[in-house]
């Protein structure tokens, strides 16, 4: 071969349909874990059951649990489902920022004791948990009680050193507890009753049993204008379909199904 064959014959570009399997990228996997320092936070962890004498609480598990509905429901436009995620929303947004508030009370507190350096307690045995949720807000919810978990520590120890006395510790432990039961409780109130936002405007359908249930959906939240910050992502119906109540939804493009996509009520 000559020299001008071999410029005018330049090797092929190998195909990608001839990759090296081992060149294929896999799944993302990671795990996220909670490490919680006290019993104050621990309890909040998974709640606690009815019994003939107390009510039940909810905890971070219930919490993820019943949110997971929420987060499916709103995939499938039930504009009641993107009202409860507002309102998810709003309730740890305002709670995260007043347990950081403390939380710098605290430290500043904690500074006035120049003479002395003071280290904020936390637990010789601490409890961890895995975390696996469907959803970004019950990982926020999981923040939340991560710094109410710092807050707890470092309340502690300012009553340890003599800065707070006990009533005044053991009312701001239980202060922010009571805000975080009432965030973790609003799922609670939600029903799922199979519907979308055609079904809302139109009246038909579960409509008039979520209003009786719910209450009357904000008309922002139903257009949409308003929403939360983190939605899924919506699922497309094929035209004229989208006021009909059990219709199987049809996506836009293929897509795997994922156990999540199964609507299961409680």
């Amino acid at each position: 071969m000559t020299a001008e064959d071999s410029i005018a014959t330049p090797n092929p570009v190998p195909s990608l349909a001839r990759s090296n399997p081992s060149e294929v990228l896999g799944p993302l996997r990671g795990q996220v874990w909670l490490t919680i320092q006290t019993r104050q936070a621990q309890r909040l962890v998974r709640g606690r059951a009815a019994t003939p004498t107390k009510p039940a609480i909810i905890g971070l598990v219930g919490f993820a649990d019943r949110l997971r509905l929420i987060w499916q429901a709103a995939r499938n436009d039930d504009p009641y489902a993107d009202w409860w995620l507002v309102k998810v929303h709003t309730a740890i947004a305002m709670n995260l920022d007043d347990v950081r508030n403390w939380q710098r009370e605290i430290r500043t507190l904690l500074q006035q004791m120049t003479t002395m350096d003071i280290s904020i307690a936390t637990s010789s045995q601490p409890y961890r948990m895995p975390l696996q949720f469907a959803n970004p807000y019950a990982y926020q919810a999981a923040q939340l009680l991560s710094d109410y978990d710092a807050l707890v520590c470092g309340v502690l120890t300012a009553h340890h050193v003599g800065l707070l006395d006990s009533e005044g510790s053991r009312g701001l432990i239980n202060s922010c507890a009571r805000k975080i039961r009432a965030t973790f409780v609003i799922p609670q109130s939600y029903r799922f009753l199979k519907i979308d936002r055609a079904t809302v405007r139109l009246q038909t359908g579960s409509s008039q049993k979520a209003r009786h249930s719910m209450g009357e959906v904000p008309d922002d939240i139903l257009s949409g204008e308003r929403q939360a910050p983190l939605v899924p992502r919506k699922m497309a119906f094929s035209r004229g379909v989208a006021g009909h109540v059990g219709l199987r939804p049809e996506p836009s493009e293929p897509r795997t199904k994922h156990p999540d996509d199964e609507n299961h009520d409680r």
